[in-house]
């Protein structure tokens, strides 16, 4: 299973990437929904992935995500600390906040709950 976290708003988007989203139940920052790892799905987070944060999402935190909503997507709050050094507009990789975070995600949905 893998967490995605929209992190970036829509303006001056393509309506592909805006129905992408639609379709990943990501309506709003901040909203994170859980999807199985299926090629069909990466593609889709790989669509999308300069407006969100990805990552392999472990036991103890789906749990957490499991208590706190039944629906398709879960609202959070703003993370502590950021999401990275450099912003929303640089990769992971880079000290940013867009991307993949492998299993690092997990650190920040909880302190985004």
């Amino acid at each position: 299973m893998i967490a995605i976290v929209r992190v970036r708003g829509i303006i001056g988007t393509s309506n592909a990437v805006e129905d992408t989203l639609r379709m990943l139940h990501l309506f709003r920052k901040n909203y994170c929904t859980v999807i199985e790892d299926t090629p069909r799905n990466r593609g889709m987070v790989l669509k999308v992935k300069d407006f969100v944060t990805w990552g392999v999402l472990d036991d103890k935190t789906g749990q957490l995500l499991g208590e706190k909503s039944n629906k398709p997507y879960i609202r959070l709050n703003s993370p502590r600390k950021g999401f990275g050094r450099k912003g929303i507009k640089q990769p992971f990789s880079r000290g940013g906040g867009i991307g993949d975070r492998k299993e690092k995600i997990n650190d920040l949905i909880q302190r985004m709950m």
